[in-house]
C-alpha cells in the first residue's frame, strides 16, 4: 500500500500563514495528522491509487469522533432545546434554489493563473497579489476572473438545459425553502429555530491544511427565525453561546477568540457576521460564523417562488417576514480543531506519551475493556462485561500486546477509561479502572462499575 500520508493528508495551504500565527505550534500539524493515519482517524481517500486530493475518509476511531461532534451539536442545539427541530434536507437542487438566494451570481472566488508554473491560486488568500507562492514568479499571474464553487450535474438520461442540478455548497436553502412545511407542522412560532447536519459541496480552488478546506465536507448548521426588531439580541445571545460550546467541550480559552466581521467582509446578505476562530497550527483561522442574515433568505425565496414566506402574529393582529440569525460550523473542521486542542506529550518513566485529552463527549470510545491475559478463564468473563458496558457507551476491546502497549494505545486515541479484568478479578469480582490524564488507578466492584463510570460520563 502507497504511503501518501504526508502527500495526500497533510497539504498546506501556506496562504493562511502570517505573523500573526508565532503563537502556534507548527509542529503540530504533522504530529497530529501522522497520528490520525496511525490510529485510523483519518485516511486519504483511495489512497490504494495513490490518493484523490483534498478528499478523506474517516476509519474506525474517526468516524465515532466525527459522529460525536454531531451528536453534541445536536444535543446543545436542539435535544436541549424547546424552540429548535430538525430537519434533513435533499442534497439536490434544481438551479431555481440557487438564482433565488444568489449563489448563481455570487458564490465564486476570484481565480488566478501563474504563467510559470501552471499553479492556481485565490487571489484573495494570497500574501503579495503579484507574486506565486509555489514558485516565487513575480508579476506572471493572469488576470482574475470569477470561479463559482458550486457542483453542478445532471437529472436524469439527458444531459443539457432543464436538466441541471446543483450539489448543495451550503445545508442552509434547504432550511428557509421548508419554513412554511417546519412553521405549520411543528406549531413554533418565532423565535424558533431550524437545525440541520449534512453534506456540502464546494469545489474549492485551494483546498488544504488536511481536513480544514476540503470539497466535501459536513455542516452543522441553525437558521434561527425571530420577530425583526429581537434580531440583534438574538445574534449577541447566539455569539455568545457558540463560543461556550466549544469552552464547554474542553477547548482551552486562549486557543479561542471571538472576531466581528468588518464592513467590507460582510456577506451581501450579512448585517452582522462574527466567526469563532481557534488557533490552528498555521494561525487563527474560522471555526464556525455567526450571521445576521435578516430577512434576504426568505423574501428572496418568496419573490421567486410566488409563496408567502411570512408569520402572521395572531396577538398583534400582524405579518412579517422574520429575520434569520445563523450559526454555522463546519462538523469535519470542528473535530480537527478537537484534536489539535486535545493533543498532548509528557515524559513518563523516560518515555514520551502521546495523549488526545477529549472531553469524554467528544472521545470516540468512552471506556476500552482489557483482560490482561488472552487466556480462556479471563476472555469469556472480559466479554461479559464488554457487554455490560456497551449497553451504555461506546466501549473498545484489546486483549493483544502488554498492558502497558494497550494502555498507550487508548491513550492515543482518547479513551477516558481503561478497565482491565485479571485473575484476581475471577476471585474478588473487581477491576481496575485507570484514568487517561491522570493515569491513576483504582480498584472497584463490578457491581459498582456502571454507576461509577455514569458518575463521570455523563
Amino acid at each position: 500500500m502507497r504511503d501518501v500520508s504526508l502527500g495526500a493528508m497533510a497539504e498546506s495551504d501556506d496562504t493562511n500563514l502570517s505573523a500573526e500565527s508565532s503563537g502556534a505550534d507548527r509542529d503540530l500539524f504533522d504530529k497530529v495528522v501522522n497520528l490520525s493515519k496511525r490510529r485510523g482517524i483519518v485516511f486519504p481517500s483511495a489512497e490504494i491509487y495513490g490518493g484523490f486530493r483534498s478528499t478523506y475518509d474517516y476509519g474506525p476511531v474517526g468516524v465515532l469522533m466525527l459522529r460525536n461532534v454531531k451528536e453534541a451539536w445536536w444535543r446543545s442545539m436542539v435535544q436541549m432545546r424547546t424552540d429548535v427541530v430538525g430537519l434533513d434536507a435533499a442534497i439536490l437542487s434544481p438551479p431555481a434554489v440557487w438564482e433565488a438566494s444568489g449563489h448563481l451570481a455570487n458564490f465564486s472566488d476570484p481565480l488566478v493563473d501563474c504563467r510559470n508554473c501552471g499553479a492556481r491560486h485565490r487571489l484573495d488568500k494570497l500574501d503579495d497579489p503579484v507574486v506565486c507562492p509555489t514558485c516565487d514568479a513575480r508579476g506572471q499571474f493572469t488576470e482574475p476572473r470569477q470561479f463559482n464553487l458550486m457542483f453542478q450535474t445532471h437529472a436524469g438520461p439527458v444531459q443539457g438545459a432543464g436538466h441541471e442540478v446543483y450539489l448543495r455548497p451550503e445545508t442552509a436553502q434547504g432550511m428557509f425553502i421548508n419554513f412554511a412545511n417546519v412553521l405549520y407542522t411543528s406549531r413554533k412560532k418565532p423565535p424558533f429555530g431550524i437545525a440541520q447536519i449534512g453534506k456540502s459541496f464546494r469545489n474549492e480552488i485551494t483546498p488544504g491544511n488536511f481536513v480544514f478546506r476540503t470539497r466535501e465536507f459536513e455542516q452543522m448548521e441553525l437558521e434561527f427565525f425571530v420577530p425583526p426588531a429581537e434580531a440583534q439580541r438574538w445574534y449577541e445571545y447566539w455569539c455568545d453561546a457558540r463560543l461556550n460550546w466549544y469552552l464547554d467541550h474542553g477547548i482551552a480559552p486562549e486557543k479561542l477568540r471571538l472576531r466581528a466581521h468588518d464592513a467590507d467582509e460582510l456577506s451581501h446578505y450579512s448585517s452582522d457576521t462574527s466567526d469563532v476562530e481557534f488557533l490552528f497550527p498555521w494561525g487563527w483561522d474560522e471555526l464556525e460564523g455567526i450571521a445576521n442574515r435578516g430577512d434576504y433568505d426568505l423574501t428572496q425565496h418568496a419573490a421567486h417562488s410566488g409563496e408567502k414566506l411570512e408569520y402572521y402574529d395572531q396577538a398583534n393582529n400582524e405579518r412579517y417576514v422574520p429575520h434569520v440569525i445563523e450559526p454555522a460550523a463546519g462538523a469535519t473542521r470542528t473535530m480537527m480543531a478537537f484534536l489539535m486542542a486535545a493533543y498532548d506529550e509528557e515524559l513518563v518513566n523516560d518515555d514520551i506519551r502521546h495523549v488526545l485529552r477529549l472531553h469524554h463527549r467528544i472521545a470516540p470510545y468512552k471506556v476500552a475493556v482489557l483482560p490482561l491475559s488472552k487466556k480462556a478463564e479471563l476472555v469469556g468473563p472480559c466479554h461479559d462485561l464488554f457487554e455490560m458496558l456497551a449497553a451504555r457507551w461506546m466501549v473498545d476491546y484489546d486483549e493483544t500486546q502488554a498492558i502497558g502497549k494497550r494502555y498507550r494505545r487508548q491513550d492515543e486515541i482518547g479513551t477516558p477509561y481503561c478497565v482491565t479484568f485479571d485473575f484476581d478479578s475471577l476471585e474478588d469480582h473487581a477491576v481496575t479502572v485507570r484514568d487517561r490524564d491522570s493515569m491513576e488507578q483504582v480498584r472497584l466492584p463490578i457491581a459498582e462499575l456502571v454507576d461509577w463510570l455514569g458518575e463521570r460520563l455523563t
